[in-house]
């Protein structure tokens, strides 16, 4: 586990979320799988800051004869590609039974989740203590974290004034008019 602690390590399976997003599916058939996981990516770069989560996204190494790699994308994402013949669901079940100790060591407080609508693989990393969320659950719940941080952003945006007196607090603004008025 990386030395940042974040409330929770979100595994996701990304293949399987590809497959089952109407959206990512079609980029991936018009376009090109690797605009489908550069989308994801990127989704998965706001969802994960957001929430706080570690994520990391696991491909399969899909018929490459290649070594795994982990591409660190952001403090709370990295992308794991698997070594050539494992499959992201070994990846997903050993980082389950490897974590489940560690998170343990957080104070009780530490959380794995699993994106996966493979249910097979559910029912293993339940298994192993971890919850579960299906690629629909996960769909959901991005584009609710989504609409909720711009909801917040909005209204910061909206408070704020282009004044740099209305950030200050009453009492400094206050002093503030009397300056300007001359008044000590």
């Amino acid at each position: 586990m990386s030395p940042y602690v974040s409330q929770a390590v979100l595994l996701v399976d990304g293949y399987n979320i590809i497959g089952l997003w109407p959206r990512l599916r079609e980029k991936r058939d018009r376009d090109e799988l690797e605009t489908a996981r550069r989308e994801l990516i990127e989704v998965l770069v706001n969802y994960s800051a957001v929430q706080d989560f570690e994520a990391r996204l696991v491909f399969d190494a899909h018929y490459r004869d290649t070594p795994s790699v982990k591409e660190i994308i952001t403090k709370n994402l990295s992308v794991h590609y698997t070594d050539f013949g494992q499959t992201a669901d070994t990846y997903i079940e050993k980082s389950c039974a490897n974590l489940r100790y560690e998170l343990r060591s957080i104070k009780g407080k530490g959380r794995m989740i699993v994106a996966t609508s493979d249910r097979a693989q559910q029912l293993t990393v339940v298994g192993y203590g971890a919850e579960w969320m299906s690629a629909e659950q996960l769909a959901a719940d991005v584009e609710s974290t989504a609409r909720r941080s711009e909801r917040q952003h909005k209204s910061r945006k909206h408070n704020s004034s282009r004044f740099l007196a209305n950030s200050l607090d009453p009492e400094s603004q206050q002093r503030l008019a009397k300056l300007r008025m001359g008044l000590h």
